[in-house]
Parts: C-alpha cells; sequence; structure tokens
C-alpha cells in the first residue's frame, strides 16, 4: 500500500511540474527579452552619461548608436573627443 502511495505521490508531482512547464518557460523568456532590451539601452545610458560630448555632438551619437547599433559605440570610444572632467569647488 505504502509503494502505490508513493508512485501515485510521485505521478501527481510530475504531472504538476509538466503542468508548470509553460509558465516557467513564459517567465524565462521575458527575462531573457528583458536582459536583451537592458543591454541594447546600455550604449545609450553609457552615452547620455559622459562627459565626453556635450548638446548636439551627443544626440547625435546617441541617433547613431539606435540605427546602427553596436558598431556605433565602438566608434564612439574610439573616435569621441577626450575632454578633461571640470572639477568646481564651491566655498
Amino acid at each position: 500500500m505504502n509503494l502505490v502511495i508513493t508512485l501515485l505521490f510521485l505521478v501527481l508531482v510530475g504531472c504538476g511540474l509538466f503542468a508548470l512547464l509553460p509558465i516557467l518557460t513564459f517567465g524565462l523568456a521575458l527575462v531573457a527579452v528583458a536582459a536583451c532590451v537592458l543591454l541594447w539601452l546600455l550604449p545609450i545610458l553609457i552615452i547620455a552619461d559622459s562627459d565626453k560630448t556635450s548638446g548636439g555632438e551627443k544626440a547625435a551619437w546617441i541617433l547613431a548608436i539606435i540605427f546602427l547599433s553596436w558598431f556605433a559605440w565602438i566608434f564612439y570610444f574610439l573616435l569621441a573627443p577626450i575632454k578633461p572632467r571640470r572639477h568646481y569647488t564651491y566655498y
């Protein structure tokens, strides 16, 4: 009798896991899509926060990232002017 109960329990757990498989797969797919979107936005956020460029030049680099993707990000790091950061001291 104990063996039958154990086998029944294992079958029910297996069916429950099989029923949860679409839900788990959908959750993993959402996580993968969110990671890809964040990875795509990363260069845009880095350029938007950068002190190397400002104003229209920064907007042009961000548009280049959007339309040319990762190649423009590599060009940004190679070609963007290196400006020293200004440190303001307030007394």
